[in-house]
C-alpha cells in the first residue's frame, strides 16, 4: 500500500496572486516516477487536526522534476497555507502519484487530443500537453482553458512558450466568464451549448482521438454531455474531477425499534498491509471510517469519491457505493470499491486494500 514520502521544497513560484507552483525534490526518486496527468496526496496537521489534500502534477515526463500547482480556496486551510506560509527548505508529507487521467502515448502515433480545463484544472492538462506533444511528435493539441478573467489564467505565459516550441501542434482556446472577448463566442461559461458551438465552428470533433476534461462537476458534466452527443465513446473520454461537498448518505431504509441495535451492525474483514482485522461497527460508517475508528492507517485523500485513493476491493459481502467519480466499470465489476463512500449492506463483509 502507498505510504507517505518525505519531499523538500526547492522553489515556490506564483504563477497569478492567488496560486502557487511547488518544485518538490523527493529522497526516493524511483517512488515518484509519475505519469502525465498524476496527482500527489498531501498531509499536514493544522492545530492537531490531520489535513489531506490532493494536488496535480503541472510538469511534463521530460521536464526531469517534480512540480504541484496549487491555487488558494477560501476557507481552505491547506491552500492558504501552501500560498502563504510554506517556504523554501519546507518539507513536505506526500504519497507516491496517483491516478488515471491519462491515455498510453507512442512515439509513432499520430492523433488529436482536446483538452477542457476550468481554472486551477489546468494542472493536470498541463502536464499531458507537455508530455504529449514531446512524446508523440507527429499529434496535435487542443485546449479550451475556462476562467473568469484574464487576471485569473493560471500558467498563461507558460501556454504561450508552448504555443511557440510546438509551433501549429498547440491550439489555446481562451473562454472568460467576466472579460469581454473580440469573439463573442469566447465569453462566458463552457457549457453544452457552447461546446456544440465549438465543435462548428473552431473544433473539428469528428477528428478527435481522446478528450480530457478536468474542472468543476457541473461544466464537466456538461462537456461530457456534449461530446458524447457528437460522436465520441466513453473510453475516448477521460475526466479528472475536483473534490466537492459530500451529499449525505442515501437514506436508509425504515427499521422497527424492535429490530434493535444488532440489526444495524456489520461485521468488517478488513485486510491491510498484509494484516486481516475483523471489526464490529456501525452500518452507518463507511467502510474507511470503521476501519480509521479502529486504528487502521487507510488510505484516503478527498472522502468524495473522485481521487479512488481508497479503493478497495469487495472480497464477500455486499456495499452500497452512494458516490463513484473515480473508478471505470470494469473495475467496480471486479468488485473494487471507494471505501470512504461505501456502506456495509449485508451483516458480513470482507474487504481487501491490498489488491
Amino acid at each position: 500500500m502507498a505510504k507517505f514520502h518525505p519531499l523538500k521544497v526547492t522553489d515556490i513560484h506564483h504563477t497569478i496572486r492567488d496560486a502557487v507552483v511547488l518544485t518538490l525534490e523527493p529522497e526516493d526518486w524511483s517512488a515518484f516516477d509519475f505519469i502525465q496527468g498524476q496527482y500527489l496526496t498531501f498531509r499536514q496537521d493544522f492545530d492537531g487536526e490531520e489535513l489531506r489534500r490532493s494536488y496535480s502534477i503541472c510538469a511534463g515526463k521530460g521536464e526531469g522534476k517534480l512540480q504541484v500547482g496549487i491555487k488558494r480556496v477560501d476557507g481552505g486551510a491547506f491552500s492558504t497555507w501552501a500560498n502563504e506560509e510554506l517556504k523554501v527548505g519546507d518539507t513536505l508529507e506526500a504519497m507516491p502519484p496517483m491516478g488515471g487521467f491519462y491515455t498510453p502515448l507512442d512515439a509513432g502515433a499520430e492523433k488529436q487530443y482536446l483538452g477542457f480545463a476550468g481554472g486551477s484544472g489546468i494542472t493536470p492538462v498541463l502536464s499531458l500537453i507537455k508530455t504529449t506533444l514531446e512524446s508523440e511528435p507527429k499529434s496535435n493539441f487542443t485546449l479550451v482553458y475556462a476562467n473568469r478573467g484574464v487576471s485569473s489564467i493560471m500558467f498563461r505565459e507558460e501556454l504561450e512558450d508552448l504555443k511557440n516550441i510546438y509551433l501549429g501542434r498547440l491550439s489555446v482556446i481562451h473562454v472568460l466568464e467576466q472579460d469581454a472577448q473580440d469573439i463573442e463566442l469566447f465569453t462566458g461559461r463552457v457549457t453544452e451549448e457552447k461546446c456544440a458551438q465549438l465543435f462548428r465552428s473552431w473544433i473539428d470533433i469528428e477528428s478527435i482521438d481522446t478528450a480530457f476534461i478536468c474542472g468543476p462537476e457541473p461544466m464537466m458534466l456538461g462537456i461530457a454531455k456534449a461530446l458524447r452527443e457528437h460522436g465520441l465513446s466513453e473510453g475516448q473520454i477521460k475526466f479528472e474531477l475536483f473534490a466537492s461537498a459530500q451529499p449525505g448518505r442515501l437514506k436508509a431504509p425504515v427499521r422497527s425499534q424492535a429490530a434493535g441495535k444488532a440489526a444495524n451492525q456489520a461485521e468488517i474483514a478488513v485486510t491491510l498491509d498484509g494484516a486481516t482485522q475483523t471489526i464490529s461497527v456501525s452500518k452507518d460508517l463507511t467502510i474507511l471510517d470503521a476501519a480509521r475508528e479502529n486504528a487502521m492507517d487507510a488510505p484516503f485523500a478527498c472522502k468524495a469519491g473522485v481521487c479512488s485513493t481508497c479503493r478497495c476491493r469487495v472480497i464477500e459481502g455486499e456495499v452500497e457505493m452512494v458516490k463513484n467519480h473515480a473508478l471505470e466499470d470494469y473495475e467496480v465489476e471486479k468488485g473494487y470499491v471507494l471505501s470512504c463512500q461505501s456502506f456495509p449492506v449485508t451483516d458480513r463483509v470482507v474487504v481487501d486494500y491490498d489488491q
